[in-house]
Order: C-alpha cells, then sequence, then structure tokens
C-alpha cells in the first residue's frame, strides 16, 4: 500500500510541521500506487466525466481533453506538467498534504501547483476535509491550461506573501474561495462551473447550478472579500463572473487600497443577500436551514 494511504491526515493537517524539503516537495511515487488507489481515481473520474458536459465550463473540458489524464490510472506528475508547462509555463508538484501558507503561495508564485500525493479512501468518495490528488489535479489542473487562469494564480500566490505580510490573508482568501475553489461564470448557453472545489465533487456540481437553495450573485471584488464561506457543506452563495477575463483584470488589481476599505466594513455570513448585489438567483436557503434546524427538514 502507498504510505500516504495508511493515515487519514496529510502535510499540516496531521500535525506534522517537520518539512520532507525545504519547499514541502517530496516525489510523487508514482509507482507506489495500488490497485485500489487507481480504483478510486478511475470511480472518482468516470462520475465526474459523466456529470460534467453541460455543466462544467468549455474551458475546463478543453483543458481535460489535451492533459494525459486516463479515466483508470492516478496521472504521472512529471508526464502531466510536460504538456502544462509548454501550454502555460506551469508544473505540478508533488507535496504530501496541505503545506504552510507561505509556501504555498511561493510555489503559486513561482508557477508550481502544489498537489497532494494522497488519494481519499473509497468510504471517502462523496468529502474529504483536505484536498488530495483528484482535488488538486482533476480539479484545478484543466483550468491551469488557459492563460487567463495561468496568470490569475500565479498573481494570488504573489498577492498571499504580501498579504500574509500584512495581516490581510483572510480578505484575499474568500477571492481564492469564491472563484478558483468555488466559482461559476457566464457562458453563451447558460452558467458554468470553473471551481475546482465545484468540478471535483459529484454532490456539489449539481447543487451549485442546479438546486434552488443557493444564492447566485455577480461577482464584484469589495462584496467577495468581505464575506465568509463554509469549509464544512455546499456554499451558501455563488459568485459568478461574466466571463473569465474578469480574473486578468484582478491579477493586476492593486489590492492595499480595497484592503483599506474592506477592513472597514462589516464581514457577511455566507448566506447574505445586499440590496446592492446583482441577483442573478436568489436562493430560498432551504438545504442550510434544515441543516440548522433538522425538525424544519422536509
Amino acid at each position: 500500500m502507498n504510505a500516504s494511504a495508511t493515515t487519514d491526515k496529510h502535510g499540516l493537517a496531521a500535525g506534522n510541521a517537520t518539512p520532507p524539503s525545504a519547499d514541502w516537495t517530496i516525489d510523487q511515487g508514482w509507482a507506489s500506487y495500488t490497485a485500489a488507489e487507481h480504483a478510486t481515481w478511475k470511480t472518482l473520474f468516470e462520475r465526474q466525466s459523466r456529470l460534467l458536459p453541460g455543466r462544467a465550463c468549455d474551458d475546463f473540458l478543453s483543458g481535460l481533453k489535451d492533459l494525459p489524464l486516463r479515466h483508470d490510472q492516478i496521472p504521472d506528475f512529471e508526464r502531466l506538467s510536460d504538456v502544462l508547462h509548454k501550454r502555460t509555463g506551469w508544473r505540478v508538484v508533488a507535496v504530501p498534504g496541505l503545506v504552510p501558507d507561505e509556501v504555498f503561495f511561493d510555489h503559486l508564485a513561482h508557477r508550481r501547483f502544489p498537489a497532494g500525493q494522497f488519494i481519499r479512501r473509497p468510504d471517502q468518495l462523496d468529502y474529504l476535509e483536505e484536498p488530495d490528488v483528484f482535488h488538486d489535479v482533476f480539479g484545478h489542473v484543466p483550468m491551469l491550461m488557459h492563460p487567463v487562469m495561468a496568470e490569475f494564480i500565479q498573481a494570488y500566490g504573489q498577492g498571499g506573501l504580501r498579504a500574509k505580510k500584512e495581516g490581510v490573508l483572510d480578505l484575499l482568501a474568500r477571492v481564492y474561495w469564491y472563484t478558483v475553489e468555488f466559482g461559476l461564470v457566464r457562458q453563451p448557453d447558460g452558467l458554468r462551473i470553473y471551481g475546482a472545489g465545484i468540478v471535483s465533487s459529484a454532490t456539489e456540481s449539481v447543487f451549485a447550478l442546479e438546486d434552488a437553495s443557493p444564492n447566485r450573485i455577480g461577482f464584484e471584488l469589495e462584496r467577495v472579500m468581505r464575506t465568509r464561506y463554509r469549509i464544512d457543506d455546499f456554499q451558501e452563495t455563488y459568485f459568478v463572473l461574466d466571463n473569465l477575463d474578469q480574473l486578468l483584470a484582478l491579477a493586476h488589481t492593486d489590492f492595499d487600497p480595497v484592503y483599506a476599505r474592506v477592513t472597514q466594513e462589516r464581514a457577511l455570513v455566507p448566506g447574505d443577500v445586499l440590496p446592492s448585489d446583482r441577483v442573478l438567483t436568489r436562493g430560498s436557503g432551504r438545504y442550510h436551514a434544515a441543516k440548522r434546524n433538522p425538525e424544519n427538514k422536509p
């Protein structure tokens, strides 16, 4: 068995603050993956491949098609990186799991995407607290084939290093969460998913687009920076880009005056809807209300 599969937590999440190397990278150890681990990848890959056409944005599906990703085995990061680097200058590097913020941002700032080397257990197909190889590679890497996302995530890494020093990382993290992880985008044929946290989840791929419960609100930077998010369940609000080029504009934004304004405003809870919002869908809130009050669940 792959050694990384023998523990429930990985990297910092396991309480291990001792880095395996200066930048926390490790050898992927591709040959050590077991048949059971490849089978888990196959189950996840095939399930999402059935769900995502008509739900994921065209650029995600195009990136997925152009990468050397097979349905029946965990990808080799070196082969993946060869194709990715030729397209956008990015590489995928293996890490044991969650890494310190400064390490994560430094990798992104240098166009290296740190991907968890381990894969979830078969009983964790629908929910995992920490990102594994399926979330990181299937969810994130296809969008890194797009030059706009490639530039935006590099800029996020550079901005993250500054935000950490200035004590405003929580505000910048909200931007990443509501775009790279849980973002929606308009296409001529309707709303589509581009966020990795959604495209790698069977249940949220449907919930984010089709359920009546969540709000879907036009993306506005300061509004997003004020909005807390959920890490333990579906999102109560999804923010929608008019097009991916909005991310390119964000990559060239001077965030310092934005931080100054947002720190003077009250933080918003995930389900808040403001009079100034550009509301595409006003959600019923029914899903999360039932979670908070189980006796009201239909």
